[in-house]
């Protein structure tokens, strides 16, 4: 069993867990009345639920919600719902099971998007709110959605996620001394690259407790965030320089984000009303793009300490985070081989299709290796590079079952998808259709989101990651099973994912984040003990 790990930093994004699109008014009629409530919003896309009441006198034997897309939104996963789409009008029609909704009962369905929010809301023909304009029959009912001020900020990248008990590590020994339990862990960053700048580390991140964004000193005292602007604004200074070879930093219990070291130069961070502006190298004119640095992503909380190297955005800094537990047992990962650095560098450059998201500074430095999504996005790469392979694996299924099986633990739950169209549907044990996914475009399966976006729930959420791993890994379509196959089978298709390819394969135990659901089947640099006494970030030589 997993359980979500959620870095709660943002690039001007946010999550507003109850913001209501369309409010179902008090009908001035017997008719059904629908309401839409955003449960999320990550930036590049929303979650919504819609609630169908029946506030009419008599049972309804089936329903249908319409709404109108603006331009360029699309919906990606649905459920508890079939699914139509013409231009930019989608339909929600219900499933056998749900369409009879007795007087004052409801149904609920829900589905993922990105770009803009639906508009022009109507169920059976008639407005969502009930009420019908006089003189004005069949007029959409066009409500413009509220905003609602976000209380707390979404990952700028998809989260990791972490397991609930110690995955085997790749490297564990026994020492003894270890320091008493206590609410702030002594975390050591190491510098051993042989590069000589200044290291500058920052601690960012959300209070789990009160989910206020803000900063940790070095002696682990957690400050909130104050000002930002609609226009970003410039954050106060809040590094701390890694002095001599080692600086050791405590982080207090309940917190989770990012440790950021930076080489020669400090990092721009920017304020905003809504959260804290991350770096983001890979956008023009990012005043970071010129700078060496990368991070680590940590939760520590009432399960311990979650921490794990990211290569999700970029492949920059090679560092190995390690965790000692009460009993003296060190986990570590993410050491790269000798040399594993330039390997990746060289083995992305000598790819024509790749090779523009390799960044250097103007000394020569590989300042970092961008993601193939990140280098898309910043025009290094063609958008549509893994298209064939979509298309390939989705049509597989038109005329055999896929299997998803997503909990270990769990082999009993299991859902059964077959293709129809662009559209792949799945059922549970007992047939009922529980989730449906557009066919994905490449920028979906490189951010494992929009179509495969992973609301965070026990049915579509893990069928959205498993299919996302699936199509990174260029299994789909080839093992039904999933999550299936070891890392002999993963990345060996036309198109693969070069990127996460050799990251992994110049890994000394194989492990790493090259995607954001990369922990599907064990693949990811995190390690995690209950009972954490130290940790340690080593940046190694390159």
């Amino acid at each position: 069993m997993r359980r979500n790990r959620t870095l709660l930093l943002t690039v001007v994004a946010a999550v507003a867990a109850a913001a209501t699109i369309w409010i179902a008014l008090p009908a001035s009629a017997a008719a059904p009345t629908a309401s839409v409530r955003t449960v999320s919003d990550w930036g590049s896309g929303w979650q919504d639920e819609v609630t169908v009441s029946n506030t009419g006198a008599a049972a309804m034997a089936s329903w249908k919600v319409e709404f109108d897309l603006p331009a360029g939104a699309t919906v990606g996963s649905f459920w508890e719902a079939d699914m139509t789409l013409s231009g930019q009008h989608v339909t929600f029609a219900n499933r056998g099971w749900n369409g009879s909704v007795a007087v004052g009962a409801s149904a609920t369905f829900g589905f993922v998007g990105s770009g803009g929010r639906p508009v022009n809301c109507r169920i059976n023909g008639l407005p969502c709110d009930g009420v019908v304009a006089t003189g004005t029959p069949g007029t959409p009912a066009t409500a413009a959605p509220t905003t609602v001020r976000p209380t707390t900020a979404a990952p700028a990248t998809a989260p990791t996620k972490a397991p609930t008990s110690t995955a085997p590590a790749p490297s564990e020994t026994t020492k003894a001394g270890v320091p008493p339990a206590s609410d702030l862990l002594p975390v050591t960053v190491t510098n051993k690259t042989g590069r000589n700048e200044t290291v500058f580390l920052y601690v960012l991140g959300v209070n789990l407790k009160t989910g206020k964004l803000g900063h940790v000193d070095a002696a682990g005292a957690f400050t909130a965030w104050t000002g930002g602007g609609a226009v970003p604004v410039p954050a106060p200074d809040v590094s701390i320089p890694l002095t001599g070879a080692s600086t050791t930093i405590k982080i207090p219990r309940g917190l989770s984000g990012r440790l950021y070291m930076s080489f020669g130069q400090k990092l721009d961070f920017r304020l905003t009303t809504d959260g804290l502006v991350q770096p983001a190298p890979w956008a023009g004119g990012d005043p970071n793009r010129d700078i060496l640095f990368d991070w680590s992503e940590f939760t520590l909380d009432a399960g311990g300490l979650f921490l794990n190297s990211s290569q999700v955005d970029m492949f920059a800094v090679p560092h190995v985070v390690s965790v000692t537990g009460g009993s003296g047992t060190v986990i570590s990962t993410g050491e790269l081989k000798s040399g594993g650095r330039q390997r990746v560098i060289d083995a992305i450059k000598a790819a024509p299709d790749f090779a523009r998201s390799v960044v250097t500074a103007s000394d020569g430095t590989v300042l970092r290796v961008l993601a193939p999504g990140k280098a898309a996005e910043a025009g290094l790469m063609s958008p549509d590079y893994l298209d064939p392979l979509i298309s390939s694996a989705w049509n597989a299924y038109a005329k055999r079952n896929l299997t998803v099986v997503p909990f270990s633990d769990q082999p009993g739950t299991r859902f059964t998808g077959r293709t129809s169209g662009d559209v792949l549907s799945f059922t549970d044990t007992t047939s009922k259709v529980v989730a449906s996914f557009t066919k994905p475009s490449t920028t979906n399966v490189w951010g494992c989101d929009g179509a495969l976006a992973a609301p965070n729930d026990r049915v579509v959420g893990p069928i959205a990651r498993t299919l996302c791993a699936a199509l990174q890994r260029g299994t789909l379509g080839t093992i039904d099973t999933q999550p299936g196959g070891t890392a002999a089978d993963f990345y060996r298709g036309d198109p693969a994912n070069l990127y996460a390819k050799v990251i992994h394969e110049n890994m000394a135990d194989g492990k790493a984040y090259a995607f954001a659901f990369d922990d599907v089947l064990n693949q990811e640099s995190l390690v995690h003990d209950g009972d954490p006494r130290l940790a340690a970030i080593t940046m190694t030589p390159f």
